[in-house]
């Protein structure tokens, strides 16, 4: 119980960090013209700013907390914990902004609180057991087709725009996985495996990164978010007890507790993140209402 408390202090931790980075970063990929949409001139030219640097930094400053995470607790456990970041985002929102508390946000704040602390209870001991190679050559191959849909055949109307966004959401989905992989690999001392699947999530993550920025640059933060986090979600602790040896069988109603914690999560953190209060932080300030837009655009902004 103590390994698991510390692997959620630790997943809760990673999340605050991946957030606040994503909201950093959000601010930048609205300002670079389109047509750099799922090209590497699209972080090419994210990566000159400052401010895109920083929010980056932040996001991978989360990673060794959730590797950490995953070395103490089961990953039925630490990737809905990676929700709880955005209860921060909402607490910024509200403080930094002005934005008001609805009941929108107070019964999401409870649906991943309550669907958290009853993962907790419910989930599964830790493990540092997986499939073997060819179960995760086809989940993880299974992911990889949707996460590159967008490379593959590219295209501008609402169908793609609804595929880049899905796109990020599995390309994250699948890191959740591998650094699941990462924590075994260092749990059994096997170095050089645990490196080869960081090289391999680094390059994930680097295309869902391109995703998600791409999908924040043609829809509003409010569509983007909530998709990408309960796909990012959802989908590894799905996955959990085919490739991750975490048994649902011997958990409370058979693995019912599990799978209505985790529905209460996913519901949590789309009623949280399509909110005013955390859109307000991840959205461009045209799409958030009752703003002053009145302060001028930075000559850099229009230089394309």
């Amino acid at each position: 119980m103590l390994r698991s408390g510390l692997g959620l202090l630790a997943a809760c931790g990673a999340s605050c960090l991946y957030d606040l980075g994503v909201a950093v970063q959000t601010l930048e990929a609205r300002l670079v013209p389109v047509r750099h949409s799922l090209r590497p001139s699209l972080l090419g030219r994210l990566g000159r700013s400052r401010r895109w640097l920083g929010g980056t930094g932040l996001a991978l400053l989360g990673w060794p907390l959730q590797v950490v995470a995953l070395l103490l607790a089961p990953l039925t456990l630490v990737q809905p914990a990676l929700a709880l970041g955005l209860l921060l985002l909402l607490w910024l929102g509200v403080r930094l902004l002005g934005e008001r508390v609805g009941r929108r946000e107070i019964g999401a704040v409870l649906a991943i609180g309550a669907g958290v602390a009853l993962m907790a209870w419910a989930a599964p001991g830790h493990t540092s057991a997986h499939a073997g190679t060819l179960a995760l050559a086809a989940a993880l191959g299974t992911l990889a087709i949707p996460a590159l849909a967008p490379y593959l055949a590219p295209g501008r109307d609402r169908g793609a725009r609804l595929i880049v966004v899905l796109a990020a959401g599995a390309a994250y989905a699948w890191t959740g996985v591998s650094s699941k992989l990462i924590s075994d690999e260092l749990a059994r001392g096997n170095l050089p495996a645990a490196l080869a699947w960081a090289s391999a999530t680094c390059a994930m993550a680097a295309l869902g990164l391109m995703s998600e920025m791409t999908a924040l640059q043609r829809r509003q933060a409010t569509h983007v978010a909530p998709v990408v986090y309960v796909v990012q979600v959802v989908v590894p602790v799905l996955l959990a007890p085919v490739l991750g040896g975490e048994g649902w069988g011997s958990t409370p109603l058979g693995g019912g507790v599990v799978v209505g914690s985790l529905l209460m999560v996913a519901a949590g953190a789309a009623a949280l993140t399509g909110s005013p209060a955390v859109a307000s932080l991840i959205a461009s300030p045209e799409e958030v209402p009752d703003r002053d837009h009145s302060e001028p655009l930075p000559a850099r902004l229009v230089d394309d």
